[in-house]
């Protein structure tokens, strides 16, 4: 079974799997918050450069997402990742905030 995301999350998706640091921060709003590995990234320019670092630092590719709920405002994504980072492969939650037709927070846990 397919699971159908929200418009601004699978252009999330599309954009990480497809490393693309710019098209990965247009998928936020301007003043976005992401939390990942224990850092915090706030607007669009840091996200950009978040992604800029991680891609450099790590290869590895996201499956099909597995599960998606939403509760309280939240909608998370539970995902398989694999690649050359410890402790791979793992399943990813990805918890995300939308405002509009962007990503207004994001975090990503284990």
């Amino acid at each position: 079974m397919t699971i159908k995301l929200p418009p601004s999350i699978q252009a999330y998706f599309d954009a990480d799997n497809a490393r693309s640091p710019d098209a990965v921060a247009a998928a936020f709003t301007d003043d976005a918050v992401v939390r990942d590995a224990g850092e915090v990234r706030v607007g669009r320019e840091s996200i950009r450069r978040w992604k800029v670092e991680t891609d450099q630092k790590y290869s590895y590719t996201l499956t099909e997402p597995l599960l998606i709920t939403t509760e309280n405002g939240k909608t998370q994504v539970t995902g398989h990742v694999s690649g050359d980072f410890p402790g791979s492969p793992v399943d990813l939650r990805y918890f995300f905030v939308l405002k509009g037709d962007k990503i207004a927070h994001l975090e990503i846990t284990v």
